[in-house]
């Protein structure tokens, strides 16, 4: 199966069949206890198996355990991406499937070459909660921002791509640590150059559920929202301002929900 089945599917016809999944996308700090209970109910208990794959940098891994413990969690599997073989078994057998943080780059390589990205698609498809913070978040989209940026200004094409994320939010492009960080215009730049995709902007210790094409907000900071898809582009040159019109902003908090068809 063709590693962006999901992705292709959701594009060429937006009533396809949807994953049974749900993704928890968390944007980076301390997990507040309210997130971590919801992903916990939405994965089936304090029973389920989780499986931490600490991909983006193995030194969150036992942290992560440690958090999940502490809340109630007493069947977890820290999962070494280095044994492929090892880590693929886990996967399929998990409920939940957690993404600590690091670097999105580090996380892509360091499952690339192995079976472990298309199990965790298959996994989602088939009804397993993904769930991921910072790292683990930005990981989620097809296309992801990674690597330093320019903060200060709008200037097209200075936006650092890396374009093999995970590919199970196909619709949208995540940047995490978002208003702690000002990455703002960061995001804007993503948007502005794939108007297609949904720039989602979440706080630290905030979190979005997401169920096929809608998600809810949950925790405690904002997630901001920028929708391109009917905004005209102003011709683009490296290094230049970039421009557009129409952009449109929504700002949600906790309780908040959003359809990607709006």
């Amino acid at each position: 199966m063709g590693i962006w089945f999901i992705a292709a599917a959701l594009l060429a016809d937006p009533q396809a069949e949807l994953p049974k999944g749900r993704l928890v996308v968390i944007g980076g700090g301390e997990t507040p206890t309210a997130v971590v209970n919801r992903t916990l109910e939405l994965s089936g208990g304090k029973s389920s198996k989780i499986a931490v794959l600490p991909a983006a940098n193995p030194e969150y891994g036992p942290s992560s355990v440690a958090t999940w413990k502490r809340n109630g969690a007493n069947n977890i599997v820290l999962v070494n991406p280095q044994q492929s073989a090892a880590a693929v078994k886990t996967l399929r057998e998990a409920d939940l499937i957690w993404l600590p943080g690091g670097l999105q780059g580090v996380f892509m390589n360091n499952i690339r070459g192995s079976d472990i990205a298309e199990t965790i698609r298959t996994r989602y498809r088939d009804g397993a909660i993904v769930g991921g913070t910072s790292a683990g978040a930005a990981v989620m989209g097809k296309t992801m921002i990674g690597g330093p940026s320019d903060l200060d200004s709008l200037k097209a094409g200075t936006a650092p791509y890396l374009q093999n994320g995970l590919g199970l939010w196909p619709e949208a492009i995540v940047d995490q640590h978002f208003l702690q960080k000002s990455r703002f215009n960061r995001l804007a730049l993503a948007v502005i150059d794939y108007p297609d995709l949904l720039g989602i902007g979440i706080d630290e210790e905030t979190a979005v559920v997401v169920r096929g094409r809608n998600f809810e907000v949950i925790g405690d900071n904002n997630v901001t929202i920028i929708d391109g898809r009917k905004a005209s582009r102003e011709k683009l040159t490296k290094g230049e301002p970039a421009a557009a019109r129409n952009l449109k902003i929504h700002v949600l908090r906790a309780g908040m929900t959003f359809r990607f068809d709006e």
